[in-house]
């Protein structure tokens, strides 16, 4: 099995199917990587594809389908697709047809802060897109030395910038609701539209503002070299009041930190940029896909599309939430995933898949990226849009 996931989250799903492995025998061998997007197609192209491959992005599972070497999941995993609502089913398709079962989901739309400082500084958490600019502005006043308002980190190995990308997607969704989001997917709006523009101008202003950003590691600039795995830190360390980044960067605090709502660290939903757009909420998540179809394969592509296996993977630890609508909701314990859980199933939200690894692999997980480190390495958004644009796929 490979995949994107490293340690620790990889350790957590290494004992969440410990029991499986005794019960049956079989021994799930799982190697992570950061250069995953990359090396799956050449392993796929040369001959090398891995039985089953963890696959974030929907707009990767349809290259990889198209390449003819994904194999129909079994018959039991595709029994199993009533576990997930039609959205979830949609994105594991290519062309209405069903390959891949979703396996976890995140929330994206969170901003991290500490609630102790927020008390001793007399700040509130902001519920409107307005409020938390304000908040920001007082910050920056307040704030001497190395602390900022905001940190950010978008370096992640091959797949560097997509921090940046989210950031840009909640402005979208944040801004226009749904239907506008879904024609910038599939390029009926162009990164070149004025309201992608608009939205660009949006995040310009939060997250490449130099009074505002990047705290506990210097200016803007720095956003492009660090991390999007130490990003937060300095918010432990009062240096940075807030992060935005998604409910899986739970799993990046130092053991020990207290994560609840009096704690060392917690988490606020984003708020709409537009107050008119109804609770718009970006997820994102993982998608179980077969390379191979011999029995001892199936039978983990069967067990990974339980809600058994689910459930066992949330009793493990923290920072985990489940795509699967059968899974037993008192087993989360941890504040951050019951709000996930909370939003992800709102019938009142505007959901939305992210939106890179919605589009197609080429741009969602090639030029879109490259793009948001070109913009915070100082290029403007309307070339970073034009080379965007120009990548698309013509077929």
């Amino acid at each position: 099995m490979f995949g994107s996931i490293l340690s620790p989250e990889s350790d957590s799903l290494a004992t969440s199917w410990a029991d499986f492995e005794k019960c049956t025998g079989i021994t799930i061998q799982y190697t992570g990587s950061n250069t995953f997007e990359s090396d799956l197609p050449v392993k796929v192209n040369g001959g090398n594809a891995p039985g089953l491959a963890i696959i974030p992005q929907p707009g990767l599972l349809a290259q990889m389908v198209a390449t003819g070497t994904v194999k129909d999941p079994p018959a039991q995993t595709v029994t199993n697709e009533g576990n997930w609502n039609d959205a979830w089913k949609s994105y594991g398709s290519v062309d209405g047809k069903f390959y891949a079962a979703p396996m976890s989901s995140n929330m994206k739309s969170l901003v991290w802060y500490s609630p102790k400082y927020f008390a001793a500084n007399g700040y509130t958490v902001p519920t409107t897109w307005a409020d938390m600019m304000t908040l920001s502005a007082k910050m920056a006043t307040n704030m001497t030395g190395v602390a900022k308002p905001w940190c950010g980190g978008i370096g992640s190995g091959t797949a560097t910038g997509w921090p940046a990308t989210d950031w840009l997607e909640e402005a979208v969704l944040g801004t226009y609701g749904g239907q506008v989001y879904d024609d910038w997917i599939s390029h009926k709006v162009t990164f070149s539209d004025p309201k992608i523009q608009a939205a660009m101008k949006t995040v310009a202003d939060w997250m490449l503002n130099p009074a505002w950003v990047n705290g506990g590691y210097g200016n803007v600039q720095t956003v492009a070299t660090t991390t999007f795995q130490d990003a937060g830190l300095p918010i432990l360390k009062n240096e940075c009041g807030m992060l935005q980044q998604a409910s899986f960067y739970e799993a990046q605090w130092p053991k020990g930190t207290d994560v609840s709502e009096n704690g060392d660290v917690f988490a606020f939903k984003l708020p709409a940029v537009d107050p008119s757009i109804s609770n718009p909420v970006e997820g994102g998540g993982e998608f179980v896909t077969a390379f191979a179809d011999d029995p001892a394969t199936q039978a983990v592509q069967n067990y990974l599309s339980s809600p058994e296996w689910a459930d066992s993977r949330i009793a493990v630890a923290p920072g985990w939430v489940s795509a699967n609508e059968k899974v037993d909701q008192t087993l989360y314990t941890d504040p951050i995933d019951k709000i996930s859980a909370k939003y992800l199933a709102d019938p009142t939200a505007t959901f939305r898949f992210d939106a890179s690894d919605a589009m197609p692999a080429a741009v969602g997980s090639g030029t879109f990226w490259k793009g948001m480190v070109d913009w915070f390495g100082g290029k403007s958004a309307a070339d970073v849009a034009k080379e965007i644009d120009a990548s698309w796929p013509t077929s």
